[in-house]
């Protein structure tokens, strides 16, 4: 087994140890899928959502917040934390680089988020008969590029702060302006255009554009994947390139 393969293993566990990442990650979308399909007439074409299922809808919004949620927070906070404590620089003096830590940590997240969407899929489909995402291929394609966007901006945040308590601190301060103006507290169908442009132009909006397009079975308009594609190209680098092994 190899470095990368044991770090892995052993941050997988550490994820499945914290009851409150489990809840979030895929408790919250699924008890959210399943409390909205439970509403009369919720499971039918709403017209407030633009002719779209409601469950449908409530599925790509759980699936929108447990992005943000593990990019926007999860990501700093942890990175943060180790930093702080000194996990990074010890490694840096062992065969097991820091950067297979950052690399091995990145991965737990990102097959946890796939293992929620495809929850999240399952319920709506065998609850609530809701079809699988009809465009497949987009769907897959909006889902990774959310995670990239997300996940960069998050590391940009941990990478640039000064303090475990100010990766955390950036991370939420990151988080619900994404929420708000993505359209996860109100649907963008009720915003003004103004709020809607804006919300387009975040990663998290972008997503749940792209998502929901792709749910239905619409090929997701060209600038949502460009959006996000951008943030994580920029963001990343940006992170790579402020990135700090020490504290400071």
């Amino acid at each position: 087994m190899t470095g990368f393969s044991r770090l892995a293993l052993v941050e997988g566990k550490l994820f499945l140890r914290e009851k409150a990442a489990l809840l979030g990650v895929f408790g919250l979308p699924v008890a959210l899928v399943i409390g909205f399909g439970l509403i009369p007439g919720f499971s039918d074409p709403q017209k407030s959502l633009s002719g779209q299922i409601g469950t449908e809808y409530i599925a790509a919004l759980g699936i929108a917040i447990v992005l943000a949620s593990l990019g926007l927070t999860g990501v700093p906070m942890v990175i943060g934390q180790y930093r702080e404590r000194g996990v990074l620089r010890r490694l840096g003096v062992t065969p097991v680089r820091p950067l297979t830590l950052l690399t091995a940590d990145l991965t737990v997240w990102a097959a946890s988020a796939l293992i929620s969407v495809a929850a999240v899929i399952a319920v709506v489909r065998l609850a609530f008969h809701v079809p699988v995402p009809r465009a497949a291929g987009w769907f897959i394609l909006a889902v990774l590029l959310g995670i990239a966007s997300l996940f960069a901006v998050g590391l940009l945040a941990a990478a640039v702060a000064p303090n475990a308590r100010g990766s955390a601190g950036i991370g939420w301060l990151l988080f619900f302006p994404n929420m708000f103006l993505a359209g996860i507290y109100i649907p963008t169908e009720d915003m003004s255009a103004t709020m809607r442009q804006v919300g387009n132009f975040t990663p998290l909006g972008s997503a749940l554009h792209a998502v929901r397009d792709s749910w239905i079975g619409i090929d997701p308009r060209p600038e949502y994947l460009g959006i996000m594609a951008a943030w994580a190209l920029i963001a990343g680098a940006l992170a790579a390139r402020f990135f700090r092994w020490e504290q400071a």
